[in-house]
C-alpha cells in the first residue's frame, strides 16, 4: 500500500540512501524507521545500519554514517544524530511540520456530522494509497448472527471490530464488500419453522409466552428421566399438535424475537427429549410421524421446495425476517454500516454446495502426491473427507490422538456441512465477486477451522498468490470472576439488555456531571448524550484492547471520566470544541484556515501537538495493515492527552498576538476534527456538549 504519510516519506528517502550504502535495493520496510516514544531521541528513528553490519564486514556506527550522508532531507529535517552503536536520530523541522499542517484543508460547508462521514477524508490528512493503481477488493465477514436466536454479548466483538475494517479500508479508498454470513439454513430452521408454528398455535389457544416458558422449563427437566415418564409428559404434546395440524393458522400475527427464539428453544428441548419416545402425530391426510423427527421433517420440506413445501419457506421467510429486522435495529443502535444489502446467509450457498463437491473431486487427488503439499478428498465410512498433507507427506493437521484430521465436507446420510458452506463462500467471494483480500472477523475458537479451509482454498486453486486470506480473531468477553460473561442464571447476556444498561447508567453519570458543575440540560438532551456515552462506553472499551485477549467487563472502568475510555474521549473532544465557540464568541468567528493563517509551533507543547496530528495516518494505516483497532484507540487518547498539555502551557483566548491566537485556535479546531474522525472510524458518535 503506497502512502504519503511522513513516515513513509522518510521510509522511502532512506531506502533510497540504504541502498546505496548496502549496494542493492534495500525496500522502504527495511530502513527499520518507526516513531520514537521518547521526544530525547527526536521525532523518528532508523535502525538500518544494525542488521547490516555483519554482511558488509563494517562497524554498524560506520554505516549509519555513511546511510547519513547519504540520504537528502534537508526540506524535512535538520541535522541527523548517531546514537549508541548506530541508531540514527531524525528530528523533523518545525517549519516543516507547520507547512504540513498547514496543507490540511478546512472543514466543508454541508459536511454530514454523523458516525460514518468523517470530517477529514483521508485527502484531508494528505493520505494517498493507491497513486494511480487499482486497490484490492476487500471482502469482509463478520457478525454473523443466528435467525431465531437474539444476539448476545458474544456477537459483539464480531459485529464493532469487523466495523471498524469496514470503516477503516473504506476511508482510505479500498473497495468494501461487506458480508453477513446469518446462519438461516439447514436443520435449525427446521426447529425455527416448527417452533413459529407452535407458537401461532398457541396464541389461538389463548396462551402467553409465560405458559410457553413453564412447558419449556417442564420439558427440560424431563431430560434424562426414564421413558414412560417422559411418555406421559410429551404425550398431550403431541396430541395437540395433531390437532393444531387440522386447523390452519390465520395470517398477520405479529411474534417479537424473543417469542422466536423461545419457540425455537421449546422445539429443541422436545426434539430432544422426545428421542426414543412413542408420541405419535398425526397429520389431517391420517400420516403419523414421530414428535421427535417432526422438526427434521420440516426441514427436509424446507430445503426440497417446490409448491407441496409452500408454507414452510413463508414460514422460514417469516423467521428470517422477524430476525434480520430485529438484528438491523442493533445494527443501528450500535451504529454499525450493516444493512440488510449486506446479508449472504448459509441459505444463498445452498445451490452451490454439489457444484462445490463435484469441483473437489474433479481437481483433488483421492491419495498424496509425492514430493508436494497438497489437499485430498477420500470416502470415509460413506462420508466425503478431505485431508491435508505435506510435502513430505506428513498429515498437515492430527487429532488428539496423532491420526490425521480429515474436514468433512458431506456426511454419509448426503447431508452437507458449515465447511462446504465456507468453501462455497470462499469461493463465490474469490471468483465471483473478485475478492483479492479476504477478511473473516471470529472468535479463536474457530482458528483450526479457518486453517483448514484456507488450505483448501489454496490447495484447489481457487486462492492464488494475489488473493491474502486472513483470520481475525478475538477473545472472549469476562465477568468480574474472569469467567465468560453471563446473566445470573448462567444465560448469554443479550446485547440489546446490555446496551439497556450501558445508557441507563451512562444518563445516571451526565446527570450527576450536571449537578456538580450547576449546568442546565434539557430532560432530552440529557437522554441524547447518555446514549451516545453509553454504546460509545460499551465499544470503546472493548475496541481499546488488545481484540486477541480476553478482557473483564467493567462498568465501572468503561464509564470512568479519566483514563483511556469513551467519556474521557468524549469530554475531550466536547471540551475542545466548547474552547473554540468560546474564543469564536470572544473574538468572531474568522476563518483559521485562510491563507495569512500561518501555524507556529513555538512551543514544545504547540510541536508535540502538531507532529502527534500528523500522526493520524500512521496510526490509520497501520490499523488497516495489522487489524488491530486498539493501535488507533492509543493514538487517540494520546492525541487528547496532548492537547491538554497544550492546553494548559499555551493560552488560547489569553494569546499574546492575534496571529497566535489564530494558530493555535486552528490547533483546537484540527485535534477535535481528528478526534472526530478517529472515533468516527470507531464507529463511536461525539457530542458537542458533555
Amino acid at each position: 500500500m503506497a502512502t504519503s504519510t511522513l513516515l513513509d516519506e522518510l521510509r522511502r528517502r532512506f531506502a533510497a540512501a540504504v541502498s546505496q550504502v548496502a549496494g542493492r535495493e534495500v525496500s522502504p520496510g527495511e530502513t527499520l524507521l518507526r516513531a520514537t516514544s521518547d521526544p530525547a531521541h527526536g521525532d523518528y528513528q532508523c535502525n538500518a545500519a544494525m542488521p547490516l553490519g555483519k554482511p558488509l564486514k563494517r562497524k554498524p556506527r560506520e554505516i549509519a554514517e555513511a546511510i547519513v550522508a547519504a540520504v537528502r532531507l534537508d526540506d524535512l529535517c535538520g541535522p541527523l544524530e548517531i546514537a549508541g552503536p548506530g541508531f540514527i536520530n531524525i528530528r523533523l523541522r518545525d517549519e516543516a511540520l507547520a507547512g504540513r499542517l498547514g496543507d490540511i484543508p478546512g472543514p466543508r460547508d454541508g459536511t454530514p456530522d454523523r458516525v460514518g462521514v468523517p470530517l477529514l477524508t483521508a485527502t484531508d490528512h494528505l493520505i494517498t494509497t493507491h497513486q494511480g493503481r487499482p486497490l484490492p477488493k476487500v471482502i469482509l465477514d463478520y457478525s454473523s448472527p443466528n435467525i431465531a436466536k437474539q444476539m448476545h454479548v458474544g456477537h459483539l466483538r464480531s459485529t464493532i471490530i469487523g466495523d471498524v475494517f469496514a470503516r477503516v479500508l473504506s476511508f482510505l479508498g479500498y473497495p468494501v464488500v461487506r458480508q453477513n454470513h446469518v446462519g438461516d439454513w439447514g436443520t435449525a430452521m427446521g426447529m425455527a419453522i416448527l417452533g413459529l408454528w407452535y407458537l401461532k398455535t398457541r396464541r389461538r389457544r389463548g396462551e402467553d409466552a409465560q405458559a410457553i416458558r413453564d412447558r419449556l422449563a417442564a420439558v427440560q427437566d424431563a431430560k434424562g428421566k426414564t421413558v414412560s415418564v417422559r411418555q406421559e409428559l410429551l404425550a398431550p404434546i403431541a396430541a395437540e399438535w395433531s390437532e393444531d395440524l387440522a386447523n390452519p393458522i390465520p395470517p398477520g400475527l405479529d411474534i417479537p424475537v424473543q417469542d422466536l427464539e423461545l419457540g425455537y428453544q421449546f422445539i429443541q428441548a422436545v426434539t430432544a427429549v422426545s428421542a426414543g419416545v412413542d408420541c405419535p402425530v398425526r397429520d389431517p391426510d391420517g400420516r403419523s410421524d414421530q414428535l421427535s423427527e417432526i422438526a427434521r421433517i420440516v426441514t427436509t420440506h424446507l430445503q426440497a421446495g417446490g409448491e407441496a413445501n409452500a408454507y414452510e419457506r413463508q414460514e422460514w421467510r417469516e423467521a428470517c425476517e422477524i430476525s434480520l429486522g430485529y438484528c438491523q435495529r442493533i445494527y443501528e443502535r450500535l451504529g454499525v454500516l450493516l444493512n440488510r444489502d449486506d446479508v449472504c446467509g448459509e441459505s444463498f450457498f445452498d445451490p452451490r454446495l454439489a457444484p462445490v463437491l463435484a469441483e473437489l473431486r474433479e481437481k483433488l487427488p483421492a491419495e498424496p502426491v509425492a514430493g508436494r503439499a497438497c489437499t485430498v478428498l477420500r470416502e470415509d465410512d460413506g462420508a466425503q473427507c478431505l485431508y491435508f498433507y505435506q510435502a513430505d507427506g506428513t498429515p498437515q493437521f492430527r487429532n488428539p490422538d496423532g491420526d490425521p484430521l480429515p474436514m468433512i465436507v458431506r456426511k454419509s446420510d448426503g447431508a452437507f456441512l458449515y465447511a462446504t458452506t465456507d468453501l462455497a463462500a470462499i469461493r463465490y467471494r474469490i471468483e465471483d465477486l473478485g475478492g483479492r483480500r479476504l477478511i473473516y472477523v471470529t472468535d479463536a475458537r474457530q482458528k483450526l477451522h479457518f486453517e483448514m479451509f484456507f488450505q483448501a482454498a489454496r490447495n484447489i486453486g481457487w486462492a492464488c498468490d494475489d488473493v491474502t486470506l486472513e483470520h481475525t480473531t478475538f477473545g472472549s468477553v469476562l465477568g468480574e470472576d474472569r469467567k465468560p460473561l453471563k446473566t445470573r442464571s448462567g444465560d448469554n447476556v443479550k446485547l440489546s439488555e446490555l446496551l439497556d444498561e450501558a445508557e441507563r447508567r451512562a444518563l445516571e453519570v451526565v446527570v450527576q456531571k450536571q449537578a456538580e458543575r450547576d449546568r442546565t440540560l434539557t430532560a432530552a438532551q440529557q437522554q441524547e448524550i447518555a446514549r451516545r456515552v453509553g454504546i460509545a462506553a460499551v465499544k470503546y472499551a472493548d475496541l481499546s484492547r488488545d481484540r486477541n485477549g480476553d478482557y473483564v467487563f467493567s462498568w465501572d472502568q468503561m464509564l470512568a471520566l479519566q483514563g483511556n475510555t469513551a467519556p474521557y474521549m468524549l469530554y475531550g473532544y466536547a471540551r475542545i470544541r466548547s474552547i473554540y465557540r468560546k474564543a469564536a464568541e470572544q473574538f468572531g468567528a474568522p476563518d483559521v484556515y485562510a491563507g495569512a493563517v500561518q501555524l507556529q509551533l513555538g512551543t514544545p507543547e504547540e510541536r508535540a501537538l502538531g507532529l502527534h496530528l500528523l500522526r493520524f495516518p500512521e496510526a490509520v494505516t497501520q490499523l488497516a495493515g495489522d487489524l488491530l483497532p486498539h493501535t488507533l484507540c492509543a493514538y487517540l487518547y494520546d492525541l487528547a492527552a496532548a492537547f491538554m498539555r497544550f492546553y494548559e502551557a499555551c493560552p488560547v483566548l489569553k494569546s499574546e498576538t492575534e496571529p497566535l491566537r489564530l494558530s493555535r485556535m486552528r490547533l483546537c479546531d484540527l485535534t477535535a476534527r481528528t478526534l472526530k474522525t478517529g472515533l468516527g472510524l470507531l464507529g463511536i458518535e461525539v457530542s458537542e456538549k458533555m
